[in-house]
Parts: C-alpha cells; sequence; structure tokens
C-alpha cells in the first residue's frame, strides 16, 4: 500500500503516531510511505527511519521551494499544504494510486476497501465536511459557475496515472494569485475549484471523521445515533483536524479515546522506547 505525507520537521510526532495506528489497524503488511518535505535534515530523516515499524518503508522526496514561489501562504497554512497538489508530478511514475492523509489522523481499521475502491473515472477519492448551503456558498466564493462538493484534504486517495496528465501547477498559481482575497482554506479551496467535479466522495463518517462532524451528525433528530462503538465498528479515520488536538490542551469531545488507546498500544508496540 502506498501512502503520501507532507509534512515539516516540526510535525513528525504526529506523523508517528499515525503510522504506528496504521501498522496497527491498517490490515496491510507493508506500507510504502512517501514523505514530502522541504526541510527534514538528513538527522531527522534517520531517526525517523529507525523509529518507524518494520512494515513501514519511508521514501523521502525533497520538495523545491521556488516550484510553489508566490502560492498564498500563513503561519497556520504553510507552503506545504499545496505539495499533495504536486504529489503526482513528484513521485515515482511507476505508481499508479496512493494514498493521502493529514498526520493529525489516526486509523482505528483496516484500509484496504478503501485504497482498492474503484475510482469510477475519477482522479481523486474525498471526503466533504460541510453541508448543502455551505457547498453552494463556497463554490460561489471560488467563482464556480456550478456548485461542487467542497472537499477536505486531509484524506485523499489519487489516481495519479491520470492526474499527471491532468495536474498543471501554472494553473493551480494562477487561480491562487486571482482568488487570493477570497481563499480561506488554500489548499481546500484550490482543489475544490479546480477539480472537484472529478472527486468520487466518500462517507465522511467512515473516512474523514472529526468530532465536530461526528456532534453534527447526531444532532440530526432524522440520524441513527452514531455512538463510540459504532464508530469503533465502522469508522477507518478519525481526524483531528483544526486546532482540537488530543495532544493539545483544552481538548473538546469524545473521539480522543482513540488517540490515548493507541498511546497506550505504542507502548506494546515499541517496548524499548519512551514515546
Amino acid at each position: 500500500m502506498n501512502l503520501l505525507f507532507c509534512i515539516n520537521g516540526g510535525y513528525t510526532g504526529p506523523l508517528l503516531d499515525c503510522l504506528d495506528s496504521i501498522v496497527l489497524h491498517g490490515g496491510e503488511e507493508h506500507y510504502d510511505v512517501y514523505l514530502l518535505s522541504s526541510d527534514l535534515a538528513e538527522e531527522t530523516q534517520q531517526q525517523l527511519c529507525r523509529q518507524v515499524p518494520a512494515a513501514v518503508a519511508l521514501h523521502f522526496i525533497s520538495v523545491p521551494r521556488e516550484l510553489f514561489e508566490g502560492f498564498p501562504e500563513t503561519g497556520r497554512y504553510p507552503q506545504e499544504i499545496y505539495y499533495r497538489l504536486a504529489a503526482p508530478l513528484l513521485l515515482p511514475p511507476e505508481l499508479d494510486r496512493i494514498l493521502y492523509l493529514d498526520a493529525d489522523i489516526v486509523v482505528i481499521n483496516p484500509l484496504g476497501p478503501l485504497y482498492r475502491s474503484d475510482f469510477k473515472g475519477n482522479l481523486f477519492m474525498a471526503c466533504t465536511h460541510t453541508q448543502e448551503l455551505l457547498t453552494r456558498a463556497n463554490s460561489h466564493r471560488l467563482g464556480l459557475e456550478e456548485p461542487v462538493p467542497y472537499i477536505n484534504t486531509g484524506v485523499i486517495l489519487m489516481e495519479l496515472s491520470g492526474l499527471r496528465q491532468t495536474i498543471d501547477l501554472a494553473a493551480v498559481r494562477q487561480y491562487a494569485l486571482e482568488h487570493f482575497d477570497a481563499l480561506l482554506l488554500p489548499d481546500q479551496d484550490i482543489l475544490t475549484a479546480l477539480y472537484g467535479s472529478r472527486v468520487k466522495l466518500l462517507d465522511t463518517q467512515r473516512y474523514n471523521l472529526s468530532d465536530r462532524i461526528l456532534a453534527f451528525y447526531n444532532a440530526n433528530p432524522l440520524h441513527p445515533r452514531h455512538s463510540l462503538e459504532w464508530v469503533r465498528q465502522n469508522t477507518v479515520i478519525i481526524h483531528y483536524c483544526g486546532r482540537n488536538k488530543p495532544w493539545k490542551p483544552g481538548y473538546v469531545g469524545i473521539l480522543d479515546v482513540f488517540y490515548r488507546e493507541l498511546k497506550e498500544q505504542q507502548t506494546r508496540l515499541h517496548p524499548e522506547e519512551n514515546r
């Protein structure tokens, strides 16, 4: 299974936690993990190789920063958020598909059914975290003639063969510059605007679940309630997106139980280490 992460040197801790959860629950014997980064020092790379489980093979790809010169970025949304858009052009040409994951994710069930899904002619598979009203508002904000689902870029399955023929970084840069004032979450805005019509939507409750999404779903009296036990049996990917993260003070929610369980499991996975 091919996995993709785009990180900077300050996010190696969550990355290692995510990889441990994948090895523990992802259901595969081996994972080829591609790391796109511009600032991972050689020492950091060697340390990561020593710390990942034996089932993980790390492949480091250095991204030239000048490739994204002029792209809007902030302290919260650094240049690395765009690397996933350029990934099809940077990854080895023999790869046909890859699953991109944000590092602030915990996997609690097998990834195989998602990874081997049929793209049905689409370039991406991903989830949306917005309802119809916000979908229309976002489409209007992004200058789209027809509404398309607003894509959360934390979990993206990529059909690399088609993307290599489609991705145009010059068009991405031009869109980002022309719509700079309208961009709120730059990578999500750009992917939605340029490629939203080529995305196969996934079940958010299973493949990109956050506390906010769970609470919003359960607040609808027309929905069957999704308990923690339902999540444990049916959800594959827990996404601690935004600022609400269980390894930081002030966490609000119930899904931190899976992160706490992971930390307990890590003592068995890495008995010689104290993470």
